[in-house]
């Protein structure tokens, strides 16, 4: 189904619209966010997404609605695996705190120009080669393993990538932060400062994190084709990165306990991988498969299923965190405070015996004994 022009203009343009109000009205004026600001925008951008899927839901149909939602809730739960990223690349960068809104913003527009290519070719080779959902679907299922084999207990460290140390290499790059500019002229000679190497980690990284998410909305929308596909994809990737700044500012200090997040991503993205190998199935041309004919042994899963499950196991996987995963927390630390508390109190114990004397009477400390004095 061919999507009218005017549609795409107004949904470019709403973007643009709530960009320009990042930029005027949050990182013109560089501040860190309180956790009201952060929680009544983050609620604000997300209330626009669900208007903007009922639109579509009941202007267009509920196929494209359904489509829509699923597409949304995908990329909005695996954006908080970017988080996590995004916290390890702000650390060891040392971003000053009231910059960190402008380093994200300016990196979630870079991840939306590149993820748009991405959509585009995506679809053009999904059209013209129907046997790419086998590789979506097997990718899907690695990726999901990966994710079951992440180790909590593991400290992550930021590594930059080839296209950042290239970066450093080609330009001259000032020691610190020149207040929130990207690049400043020395001796003549322009320097890139940190600001902006920072914000090309951002992008890159989300550029990374698309490869996985882009064969995952493939696999919710699969039921589209052509121009709505790619409509759908677009604004779903759009709304949940748009959101993305005023996330992690809100989320900052409770990412870490979703202890069970990856499990629950794992879950998701292993359903959308079975769910594009029978699709493949469906789909199959490939004549040394079945003799080039379609399997159709297994019933293709439904999109009104995919949301169900992606709401689902979110649920799921956050009450359990929030609950379970609390409690086993709670007797590691409160052991790990006992034993500090009780390293401290044999210390000033210690401290105490050494600075009486037999007879109990106490010495000032840095005092000289009288019998040494003699």
């Amino acid at each position: 189904m061919d999507v009218p022009l005017w549609l795409w203009f107004a949904t470019v343009g709403l973007i643009v619209v709530m960009l320009t109000v990042d930029f005027v009205g949050h990182v013109r004026t560089p501040h860190a966010p309180s956790l009201k600001e952060a929680g009544a925008w983050s609620a604000a951008y997300v209330a626009i997404a669900l208007v903007f899927g009922a639109l579509v839901w009941f202007l267009w149909d509920h196929t494209h609605g359904v489509a829509y939602f699923s597409g949304y809730l995908l990329e909005k739960s695996l954006s908080l695996d970017n988080l996590f990223v995004f916290v390890l690349i702000m650390a060891s960068f040392r971003v000053p705190r009231e910059y960190q809104q402008k380093v994200l913003l300016i990196g979630i527009v870079i991840a939306l120009v590149m993820r748009t290519v991405f959509i585009v070719a995506g679809v053009a080779i999904v059209e013209n080669f129907s046997w790419v959902f086998w590789i979506f679907g097997g990718f899907l299922l690695w990726t999901a393993w990966s994710q079951l084999r992440q180790d909590d207990d593991e400290d992550e460290e930021f590594t930059e990538n080839i296209a950042l140390r290239g970066v450093r290499r080609l330009f001259p790059t000032t020691d610190g932060y020149e207040g929130d500019r990207m690049l400043v002229r020395r001796s003549g000679r322009l320097h890139v400062t940190p600001m902006l190497v920072v914000m090309l980690a951002i992008g890159s990284a989300d550029l990374l994190f698309a490869v996985d998410s882009i064969p995952a909305i493939f696999g919710v929308t699969e039921q589209l084709s052509g121009a709505s596909q790619v409509y759908i994809i677009f604004a779903a990737n759009a709304f949940s990165l748009l959101g993305l700044r005023q996330l992690f500012f809100l989320v900052d200090g409770l990412l870490d306990k979703l202890v069970y997040l990856n499990y629950g991503l794992a879950a998701i993205l292993a359903f959308i991988g079975v769910k594009l190998l029978i699709h493949a199935m469906h789909t199959n041309e490939l004549s040394w498969l079945n003799g080039g004919e379609h399997i159709t042994v297994v019933p293709e899963v439904p999109s009104w299923l995919s949301l169900v499950v992606i709401v689902v196991v979110l649920t799921i996987t956050t009450v359990t965190s929030l609950t379970i995963g609390a409690r086993r927390e709670e007797p590691a630390t409160t052991a790990g405070a006992t034993a500090a508390g009780g390293g401290a109190s044999g210390q000033d114990d210690a401290v105490h015996d050494a600075s009486s004397d037999p007879a109990g009477e106490s010495t000032p400390r840095g005092a000289v004994p009288d019998d040494e004095r003699r």
